[in-house]
C-alpha cells in the first residue's frame, strides 16, 4: 500500500514527508493506522547518525493508532483494537525469557539496525528498500509493527496521548518504580527536565521521596518540576557548584540517588559527584563519552554507575500501571504534551531542542 511517511536521506537534513511503499504484515505482526507520535532525542540522535541507523529511514519510535490487519498467528489483538507502541525485543534470547526484554540481546539489531524481527523490511521509496526503527516507524500515516511491540491502549485515555508513553515517560518514571525503588525518608536529584526527567519527578512524588532536586539551565522548566512535586530546584546555568549545592541540602551528604537525563557526560559526572557514599546515579540520556575518576568517584565511596534502557520496563506490564497512576491524577504526563500536525514535523523537532516545548507529539490527521 501507499502511505505518508517522513523519510531521512541524508545525515542530519530535514524530515520530508513521501508517499512511500509499506509491504503487508507478515508472521507475528499487524498493520495499524497511525494516530500519533511522540518526538524523541532518540529520533533526533539517529537522524545526525550518532548512533547509526542504515539511510533511507523513516524514524518515529513513540505511536499509537487502530489496527487495520493482522498478520499470520496474532491472536493476542484484533482488528480494531487501539494500541500504543514501544521497544522492539526478541522474546527468545536469555534476557527476554528470563522477563527482561528491556535487556534483549539483539536490542541494537531490531531497534537501531533498520530491519524488522525477521531481519527483513517493510518499506520502500524510489525503488530502495528503507530502513525502520524500533520495529515500527511511526513517523508516518501507517506502521507495520510486530505484536511484541504493541500495547492495548485503555479506551478511557485519549489515543493521542498513549504513543509517548511508550518510550521517553516510561523511561523516566521506570527508573524510579522499577529499578531504584526507592524509601519514603531517601532524596534524589533529576538532571534534565524534559519529558523523561519530569516523569522522574512525577514517580518520585508517587514514591514519596522526601526531598526531590530538579536540576536544569531552564527557569519555566523548573517552575513546572515544582508544580509536578520537585521540592528543590538548581538552575546549572546560575550554580557554579551544583554537587555543593545539592550536598546543602541534604545535610551536607548527598542526595542517595541521582538520574541523569541529558545526554552529556560532564552533567553525568556531576549527577555521580552528586550522591552520597554508597549512592546511586542511573544514566537514561543517550551519552557518548564520560571521563571519572574511578576511585575517587566511583569505587572509592562505594556509589553505583548505572545505565538503564527503557526505564527497566516491560511495556505490557507497566505501562497500564502508569494510566493508572494518570487517572487518579497523581501523573500527569498530559501535561507535558504540546500537538504538532505531521506536516510541522521539522517545527516540532526544532522547538524541542530549544526548550520551547516540553514533548512534542505529531498528530497523523
Amino acid at each position: 500500500m501507499i502511505i505518508k511517511a517522513a523519510v531521512i536521506e541524508e545525515e542530519g537534513q530535514d524530515f520530508r514527508i513521501v508517499d512511500m511503499e509499506l509491504d503487508a504484515p507478515k508472521a507475528g505482526e499487524t498493520l495499524v493506522k497511525v494516530a500519533a507520535c511522540g518526538v524523541c532525542h532518540t529520533d533526533d540522535v539517529a537522524r545526525n547518525q550518532k548512533v547509526p541507523v542504515p539511510l533511507p529511514a523513516v524514524f518515529g519510535h513513540e505511536g499509537c493508532g487502530v489496527i487495520e490487519a493482522l498478520g499470520e498467528g496474532v491472536t493476542d489483538f484484533k482488528v480494531g483494537d487501539r494500541v500504543g507502541f514501544s521497544y522492539a525485543w526478541c522474546g527468545e534470547c536469555e534476557a527476554c525469557r528470563r522477563g527482561r526484554p528491556y535487556g534483549c540481546e539483539v536490542n541494537k539489531d531490531i531497534n537501531f539496525g533498520g530491519v524488522q524481527l525477521d531481519g527483513t523490511k517493510r518499506l520502500r521509496y524510489k525503488g530502495r528498500e528503507v530502513s525502520s526503527f524500533f520495529g515500527q516507524s511511526a513517523f508516518a500515516t501507517y506502521a507495520v509493527v510486530h505484536r511484541n511491540n504493541l500495547i492495548h491502549a485503555p479506551e478511557d485515555v485519549p489515543l493521542e496521548l498513549i504513543g509517548p508513553v511508550g518510550c521517553g515517560i516510561q523511561t523516566g518514571a521506570g527508573a524510579i518504580f522499577n529499578y531504584l525503588r526507592p524509601g519514603a525518608d531517601e532524596s534524589i536529584l533529576v538532571t534534565g527536565c524534559g519529558a523523561v526527567g519530569l516523569s522522574c519527578v512525577m514517580a518520585a512524588k508517587i514514591a514519596g521521596l522526601s526531598r526531590i532536586i530538579a536540576c536544569d539551565i531552564v527557569d519555566s522548566r523548573l517552575e513546572l518540576a515544582l508544580e509536578l512535586g520537585a521540592t528543590d530546584t538548581v538552575n546549572a546555568a546560575r550554580t557554579r557548584d551544583v554537587p555543593a549545592a545539592v550536598r546543602a541540602m541534604t545535610g551536607g551528604l548527598g542526595a542517595h540517588y541521582a538520574v541523569d537525563c541529558t545526554g552529556l557526560g560532564a552533567c553525568v559526572r556531576q549527577s555521580l559527584v552528586s550522591v552520597r557514599s554508597v549512592g546511586v546515579c542511573v544514566v537514561l540520556g543517550n551519552t557518548q563519552d564520560l571521563t571519572i575518576h574511578v576511585e575517587s568517584e566511583l569505587v572509592g565511596p562505594t556509589k553505583t554507575l548505572a545505565g538503564l534502557v527503557e526505564g527497566w520496563s516491560i511495556p505490557q506490564v507497566f505501562i497500564p500501571k502508569l494510566f493508572s497512576y494518570y487517572r487518579q491524577g497523581k501523573f500527569s504526563f498530559d501535561r507535558l504534551i504540546t500537538f504538532y500536525d505531521f506536516e510541522d514535523i521539522n517545527k516540532a523537532f526544532e522547538d524541542t531542542k530549544s526548550g520551547k516545548v516540553i514533548k512534542a507529539v505529531l498528530k497523523m490527521n
